[in-house]
């Protein structure tokens, strides 16, 4: 039984990194567009209808810029669902996550995305 319980737990870790995806990439009525990319960060303008959720998806740290006020749902295994409230013009740092959200207000949400990307510190010359 302790056998077959660590199995399914290690199928299921590995099934859910083999099933997130990118942002951009997997497919759904939220529209989204990379303004940059670079070794630093990359930039997403992101658009979701009312009722629409993302597919399963993973993002390193991020900033949430919304330009439009809003509240997503927030589904991540393992955890309650969570619903995050937006106001147009403050922005919110993000932890690293794999997730599904949801636009559960009432009218379309616009937001620009920043992933923060890992990379050596500068060193000042």
């Amino acid at each position: 039984m302790i056998v077959t319980t660590v199995l399914l737990g290690l199928f299921l870790t590995f099934s859910l990194g083999l099933s997130a995806q990118d942002l951009t990439k997997v497919p759904s009525k939220v529209n989204t567009k990379v303004l940059l990319d670079n070794d630093q960060v990359r930039v997403i303008q992101v658009e979701s209808p009312v009722g629409e959720a993302t597919g399963l998806h993973s993002h390193p740290a991020y900033v949430i810029y919304p330009l439009t006020d809003g509240k997503l749902e927030e589904t991540v295994q393992g955890k309650p669902v969570t619903t995050v409230i937006f106001k147009a013009g403050e922005p919110k740092y993000m932890p690293a996550v794999t997730h599904v959200a949801k636009n559960v207000g009432t009218s379309p949400m616009k937001l620009i995305l920043v992933e923060l990307k890992t990379s050596p510190a500068s060193s000042p010359k």
